[in-house]
């Protein structure tokens, strides 16, 4: 439906038309989390650093179990990680830019966890 086609592939153009999509139908302030550890956090979680040069790198990095505020979508799209957006960690007000198929609503009962949920299913399985 959101794409209008049968062709569910991900390709640059049908992330261009998810994320108009998700642009103007995401409600706003939308609160976001981590759906798993992001990629430098993958590399750390098995014992590889202990925990207090963990602490110094979440302090410097995104982590899953920040929650952040949606600031925008960026015009850059790549096939190969999906849409990008950035957002602001609440309990520090530093930005990322994070691809958004790692990110889920905090609210699992709200639209928003729907549509995040309905684009990451999407963007997993038809690459």
């Amino acid at each position: 439906e959101i794409l209008g086609t049968d062709n569910m592939a991900v390709t640059f153009e049908s992330l261009t038309i998810y994320r108009g999509y998700l642009s103007r139908n995401l409600e706003t302030p939308c609160a976001m989390t981590g759906v798993e550890d992001l990629q430098w956090e993958d590399k750390h979680s098995f014992g590889s650093t202990d925990e207090t040069d963990r602490e110094v790198l979440t302090d410097n990095q995104p982590s899953c179990t920040d929650v952040y505020e949606l600031k925008r979508f960026e015009e850059l799209i790549d096939e190969d990680i999906g849409i990008l957006v950035k957002v602001k960690r609440v309990k520090d007000n530093k930005r990322f830019i994070l691809d958004l198929k790692s990110l889920r609503a905090v609210d699992e009962t709200s639209k928003n966890f729907m549509l995040l949920d309905g684009y990451a299913t999407w963007f997993v399985n038809n690459r």
